[in-house]
């Protein structure tokens, strides 16, 4: 094991100090439902309770709380895809300081909302770049320009620390042995922190990995056995989706994970739903990462003591339809289609209307009258209504 690049676990202790007036001790709560699906004893650690719906306070609020006098007078500058925003934005006010937080274009109206709300006077937002990485670069050059302390999202000890607290609320809340625990990756601050801490304090512990599929870049990293920047991501999970891991975060991260596991984004669509559906937990796209590994190790875990870090609940109502969408797709229950003519389209619709009796929904996509042709998706109740329409399908195209 090597603990070269840890940070210690008196700076971790230390944190827990620093944040004690500010964080909760979030709940570490037995889940039923996947206890059962699994023959396991499955726990979630509720950071989407958190003060700011996210465990990314913990971070930025230890490292800014550091600060001298004359850096807190200079202000400081972030970049952010939204949790750590709201992070920076509720340390920046509680200690007086003001920030300019960078965040990209396509951040979640959510996010911003709250990053406001959690600053107010204090917080300058700057819309910029398509992703995380792009909004990096330019606040990294407006901290430059305007000699402004940049507090770093993940990859600074102070922030991997005040992220550790979380695995030190754990080890706090159970009195059994936690065999496994499954964590999100992003930036890397969130598992390195942990990892820093259960090596040490609970080193039987398996630590899991989890990362969005084409967004996994501490997975191409550790197997390269260095620091990969993809090319193109997809950011679907936003609050996980980096083009590079930091630094210290691959150091520590690399040879201390049992394994890292690439969740799809139609599979994690389907299991936001069943967390909102079943419990009544809203998780954003990096927050359910945990949850949806899983599966993925569903014999390894029979019988074993597993915690699921949820963390964050930080999910716009706007992208529900599109992880309904991608949750059907999962379960097989909805298709696209094109139409060759409306005719078409009204035969269908007077067909699903008389024999599967409202199972069945369809969507008008786009109707292109060059050609004649519309497209449709049509999500359906069972597989069997599935199949039936299909079969009509075939018989009108």
């Amino acid at each position: 094991m090597d603990q070269q690049h840890f940070v210690s676990l008196k700076s971790i202790i230390k944190a827990a100090d620093n944040l004690k007036d500010l964080v909760i001790d979030t709940p570490l709560e037995l889940n039923k439902r996947l206890s059962q699906k699994y023959n396991a004893n499955i726990f979630f650690k509720r950071e989407d309770l958190q003060i700011v719906r996210s465990y990314k306070i913990r971070g930025a609020y230890n490292l800014i709380s550091s600060l001298s006098e004359s850096e807190r007078h200079n202000g400081i500058t972030t970049a952010s895809a939204g949790n750590h925003a709201q992070g920076v934005a509720l340390s920046a006010a509680r200690l007086n300081i003001s920030a300019t937080i960078f965040m990209p274009k396509n951040t979640p109206i959510q996010k911003i909302n709250k990053v406001k709300k959690f600053g107010g006077r204090y917080v300058k937002i700057e819309l910029v770049g398509d992703n995380f990485d792009e909004s990096n670069d330019l606040a990294l050059a407006h901290a430059q320009k305007t000699n402004q302390v940049f507090i770093p999202p993940f990859d600074n000890d102070k922030i991997i620390s005040g992220q550790a607290t979380v695995g030190l609320e754990i080890l706090n809340q159970t009195d059994k042995p936690v065999d496994y625990l499954i964590i999100p990756i992003g930036g890397g601050g969130l598992i390195a922190g942990i990892i820093s801490l259960f090596k040490i304090k609970s080193p039987t512990t398996k630590i899991i990995g989890v990362e969005p599929e084409n967004a996994d870049a501490m997975n191409q990293s550790i197997q390269n056995n260095k620091l990969i920047k993809l090319k193109n991501i997809d950011t679907f999970v936003d609050g996980a989706a980096v083009k590079q891991v930091g630094q210290k975060t691959f150091k520590i991260a690399k040879s201390n994970i049992e394994k890292i596991i690439i969740v799809s984004p139609n599979h994690l669509s389907h299991e936001i739903s069943e967390l909102y559906q079943e419990e009544g937990i809203i998780a954003e796209p990096a927050g359910a990462l945990s949850v949806a590994a899983l599966e993925s190790i569903k014999q390894e875990i029979k019988d074993k003591n597993v915690v699921c870090i949820i963390s964050g609940g930080n999910n716009d109502i706007n992208r529900y339809k599109e992880i309904i969408d991608k949750s059907l797709k999962h379960r097989g229950l909805i298709h696209h289609y094109k139409i060759s003519s409306l005719s078409n389209l009204e035969k269908l619709e007077l067909y699903l209307e008389k024999e599967i009796n409202n199972h069945a929904q369809i969507n008008i996509e786009k109707i292109n009258y060059n050609n004649l042709t519309v497209d449709i998706s049509i999500s359906y109740k069972s597989k069997n209504d599935l199949q039936a329409a299909e079969n009509f399908l075939k018989k009108i195209s």
